[in-house]
């Protein structure tokens, strides 16, 4: 059964920066695509970024240049190193994971499984 438990949310002032973790478990992790999605309140939910299993990346229009998406296969962890944080990166950030090792789409449909998210405030 497949497992991801999300982690480092909370509070920051704008230009700021956060690090969220994802750990995955009950699936070859090295072999599926991983990646981060984000909801606000009333908001559809978001792609931000995607890695697959060749360490291609794909980042959301709004966040490239300041999100960066890795994962350490050895750990079973996914990340998002988030800076220069506004208040509209203000959201519930899930993970997500899916077997098709070349995933790179960024509709939230595509996407197989799921974690609980872990939330993220940025004040101005």
């Amino acid at each position: 059964q497949v497992q991801l438990v999300e982690s480092g949310g909370g509070s920051v002032q704008s230009g700021g920066s956060l690090r969220l973790s994802c750990v995955g478990s009950g699936y070859t992790y090295s072999g599926y695509s991983m990646a981060w999605f984000r909801q606000a309140p009333g908001k559809e939910r978001e792609g931000v970024a995607i890695i697959n299993s060749v360490l291609t990346t794909k980042y959301g229009d709004s966040v490239k240049g300041r999100f960066t998406i890795s994962r350490a296969n050895a750990k079973n962890t996914l990340y998002l190193q988030m800076n220069s944080l506004k208040p509209e990166d203000t959201a519930r950030y899930y993970c997500a994971a899916d077997s098709r090792w070349s995933l790179l789409g960024l509709l939230w449909t595509d996407w197989g499984y799921w974690g609980q998210g872990t939330q993220v405030n940025v004040s101005s």
